[in-house]
């Protein structure tokens, strides 16, 4: 009797110590869990997308890059497969971007390089209507000094 005991005493004794190191394996990975996607948004803040707009000053074509002078200075960005290349709502590729075109670049930093996310080309006769519009409110002042 003190035998059927002592054995019964020894397997629960060893029921226990495997439940507490199987509770403290599952613990362990919740607070890597939660340390993984702390990691994550560590990752996630350097990609933050930026902007620039101005004048393309170069194309290449064959590296598939566009050089942008913006108000900070130039900014050579890569494009990819996946950039959007846009002039107003049509669809448009890479090579239908030309040096002096005005762009607005919407780009992300990825192991050290500013890799496009999307290239709008901004139409080129809004540009002209403008100079008109301009040149209009000039001529006013000019026939009342005339009066």
């Amino acid at each position: 009797m003190k035998k059927a005991i002592a054995i019964i005493v020894s397997v629960l004794f060893v029921f226990a110590l495997t439940s507490l190191s199987f509770a403290a394996e599952k613990a362990a990975p919740a607070p890597a869990e939660k340390a993984a996607p702390a990691k994550m948004e560590e990752k996630k803040a350097p990609a933050k997308i930026k902007q620039v707009t101005g004048e393309v000053t170069a194309v290449d074509a064959k590296a598939k890059t566009v050089t942008v002078k913006g108000k900070k200075g130039d900014v050579t960005v890569s494009t990819d497969d996946k950039t959007k290349v846009t002039m107003g709502k049509e669809m448009k590729s890479v090579a239908d971007v030309k040096v002096g075109d005005k762009v607005i670049v919407k780009y992300s930093e990825a192991d050290g390089k500013n890799v496009a996310k999307s290239v709008a080309i901004k139409p080129a006769a809004a540009p002209a209507e403008k100079k008109t519009e301009a040149a209009k409110p000039a001529e006013k002042p000019t026939k009342t000094e005339k009066k």
